[in-house]
């Protein structure tokens, strides 16, 4: 009689029932760094110190890709969205952007120690392109920490 091998068959393991999160862990930490890193530099435009108010109007067409943006800064140097520009030139490249436009509102963001000459040519020479609506962007005043209630002692 001849033997026959009987061969077996290798079971695999049973599945893991856990999920590994540490590689996910991982690349999420990864993507908040550069998250982190890269989201100020987003910041659109010039960037200055806006003047302080405490009652200022939201303007949520500013923070848009194609708002038009002018920005005094502190030494007196105009631009128009993010090229530096003389106050004079502003008029003819401000009618090129605004034609076929709906909203042809254009926002001034000025430094809070800039000189009010500058901001006042730079408003007049957006008038003169045509431009109907002006935003004066603002900050508004942040209010300090409330101070500790005094209690009143009755004797």
């Amino acid at each position: 009689m001849s033997k026959k091998k009987v061969e077996k068959k290798q079971k695999a393991p049973p599945p893991v029932a856990d999920i590994n999160v540490t590689p996910m862990v991982d690349v999420m930490l990864v993507m908040l760094i550069i998250f982190m890193v890269i989201t100020p530099m987003l910041s659109k435009g010039v960037s200055v110190d806006l003047a302080k108010t405490k009652n200022p109007i939201p303007m949520q067409a500013a923070d848009k890709s194609d708002a038009i943006v002018c920005a005094i800064t502190r030494d007196g140097k105009t631009y128009l969205n993010t090229t530096q520009m003389p106050a004079e030139d502003m008029p003819a490249k401000v009618k090129d952007l605004l034609t076929n436009r709906v909203d042809k509102t254009v926002f001034v963001k000025a430094d809070s120690r800039a000189r009010y000459e500058k901001v006042v040519d730079v408003v007049d020479n957006l008038r003169a392109a045509g431009v109907d609506n002006l935003g004066l962007l603002t900050e508004q005043v942040q209010e300090k920490a409330a101070k500790p209630a005094t209690t009143a002692s009755a004797q």
